[in-house]
């Protein structure tokens, strides 16, 4: 009995710890994808915290664009991927500034080639170039599809955008095969606005996560439509 008492405080000391090193990861991602990776690894637990609280503002919204009561921690990302697109609850993270509004954060939610992979995206105030992502993923083959975690593959997003000329929606597409790497893979693509180079190998790894911007950015769409017009009414 003892020892059954025993296990079972460990466990929930465990599990809040393990709940609290999830949240704080979270906020190194949004952190990363607008101040880059180099910036927030350098930083202590205790500027990361200092910097998200000064600077971020959580929020939830529906398809429509209509933001709720209720805050990102309410929902879980797992469990609105798995609705249907109209049905779902997005959380939306706003970054600010001396100036007002700087970026917005979105999370996305997909599936790799053998699991889950997920992400969060910045977008510039426009709703529409690239500011940083950050992927991760649950199961990704090492050195193939697992490289989508490396600032060399995420830093090909940066300055894309996720809109055509005339405004419609297109995403940012990851491209089949692989143009060398490192300088040589952005260059390949630098005059494509919503095509980035792909990874050697890891093809449907690639396929999954354009399906997990495509389905996101529509996701948000309404709500992107709704900010602007809120943006352009103030100025």
């Amino acid at each position: 009995m003892t020892c059954a008492v025993l296990l079972s405080l460990t466990y929930e000391s465990l599990k809040d710890k393990q709940a609290a090193n999830v949240a704080f990861e979270k906020r190194q991602f949004i952190l990363t994808t607008f101040m880059g990776a180099e910036a927030v690894s350098t930083m202590k637990s205790e500027d990361v915290n200092k910097v998200y609280d000064e600077k971020v503002k959580s929020s939830v919204v529906d398809f429509s664009g209509k933001v709720l009561d209720m805050q990102p921690d309410d929902i879980e990302l797992v469990k609105e991927y798995k609705k249907p697109l109209e049905e779902r609850l997005l959380p939306v993270y706003t970054i600010t500034g001396a100036e007002g509004l700087e970026y917005v954060v979105l999370p996305t939610y997909g599936f790799g080639l053998w699991d889950n992979i997920w992400g969060y995206v910045a977008l510039e105030k426009d709703m529409n170039t690239v500011k940083g992502v950050v992927f991760d993923h649950k199961g990704e083959t090492p050195g193939l599809g697992a490289r989508i975690t490396t600032d060399e593959i995420q830093s090909r997003y940066v300055g894309k955008t996720i809109r055509d000329e005339s405004g419609e929606l297109v995403s940012v597409t990851m491209m089949k095969g692989e143009n060398g790497g490192g300088d040589k893979s952005i260059a390949a693509f630098e005059e494509q606005p919503h095509k980035v180079d792909g990874m050697s190998g890891a093809t449907l790894t690639g396929n999954g996560i354009n399906d997990m911007l495509g389905n996101y950015f529509k996701a948000y769409n309404n709500y992107f439509k709704q900010a602007m017009v809120e943006k352009t009414a103030s100025n």
